[in-house]
């Protein structure tokens, strides 16, 4: 089995929640060999990344300089070549960056490429069996990814349950020298925070959030009262913003807001990827939908086939009484 790699994307010092995810995906495809976390970076924060790793990966390979010290896909992948071996398995979670990157890294490697992919059924050893979704997460479709030459595979985050067990306890190792000289077309010129709104979503640790399901904007007072009876706030996914029902900070997912809630509460919500990227932490999902096919259902803890607009008054009117 070729050497398997998880890039991981950190920020503050924090490795982002999908590294142990990205973990539990290698061990999926080679549980016979430990993968490797990769990271790129500058300054003190690239070290408190790799020490923090440690636990999860039997070693942590670091790429320092100042050139990479803000996300900059061109940059990132030249490093990621330079440093490589030839025939490696790279594992990146598949959000805005990692589509950004995962691509081009896979041309520059000369290696297949799997985007998206939600589970995995099958290696043999040169190759294997994902699972990916098509038609807005309606039909499943199984991919067979030729390993004999390398791969770069985007991993849907929630996709993997990090594992639990003792701590790895890896060594950190120095892959600077490795890269050379990298040059990029574009340079990173500003981060730009999104402006807070009246309720601050990521603060909250019980959310219920409505999507397309709610159908109209008188429907959305439902949802607050439920808020209001869980303490709880209410958010929700684009189309309710793009219908103008909510505004822009109460959006969860990709463009919106990134929350860690200990309870999410999904009602009328289909689950498309860019709306369950924006969930982390593990939160404890209760999944309202009517129609029984919704992916959402694939990653809830509970899932509950229903008319939202039934049923969110009946569940209000229940912890009424019970307070």
């Amino acid at each position: 089995m070729a050497p398997i790699f998880a890039y991981i994307e950190h920020r503050g010092g924090v490795p982002d929640d999908t590294a142990a995810e990205l973990a539990a995906a290698a061990r999926t495809i080679d549980a016979t060999s430990a993968p490797t976390a990769i990271l790129t970076g500058a300054g003190a924060d690239l070290g408190a990344v790799a020490e923090s790793l440690r636990a999860s990966y039997d070693e942590v390979w670091t790429i320092g300089g100042d050139a990479l010290a803000h996300p900059n896909a061109e940059l990132v992948r030249a490093a990621l070549v330079g440093a490589l071996p030839r025939g490696s398995v790279v594992l990146v979670a598949h959000n805005h960056f990692g589509m950004d990157m995962a691509p081009g890294l896979a041309v520059r490697m000369q290696a297949a490429m799997v985007s998206d992919i939600l589970g995995i059924e099958a290696v043999d050893g040169t190759s294997m069996r994902a699972v990916r979704q098509e038609f807005g997460g309606q039909v499943s479709a199984h991919v067979r990814c030729d390993l004999s030459a390398g791969a770069v595979v985007t991993v849907r985050p929630g996709a993997f349950k990090p594992a639990g067990g003792a701590p790895v306890n890896g060594r950190v190792v120095d892959k600077s020298s490795a890269i050379g000289a990298i040059a990029a077309r574009r340079r990173y010129i500003e981060t730009v925070v999104a402006e807070a709104g009246d309720v601050d979503i990521t603060k909250h640790s019980v959310l219920v959030s409505v999507g397309r399901g709610i159908q109209d904007q008188e429907n959305v007072a439902l949802a607050e009262a439920l808020a209001e009876a869980l303490g709880a706030a209410v958010s929700c996914s684009r189309p309710v913003v793009d219908a103008k029902w909510l505004e822009k900070s109460r959006q969860v997912g990709t463009s919106g807001q990134t929350v860690k809630p200990k309870v999410y509460l999904a009602c009328g919500i289909s689950g498309a990827f860019q709306h369950l990227a924006g969930l982390k932490g593990s939160p404890f999902i209760v999944a309202v939908n009517k129609n029984p096919k919704a992916p959402i259902f694939q990653y809830a803890d509970v899932g509950i086939v229903d008319d939202v607009l039934e049923f969110i008054p009946a569940l209000t009117e229940k912890v009424r009484a019970r307070s």
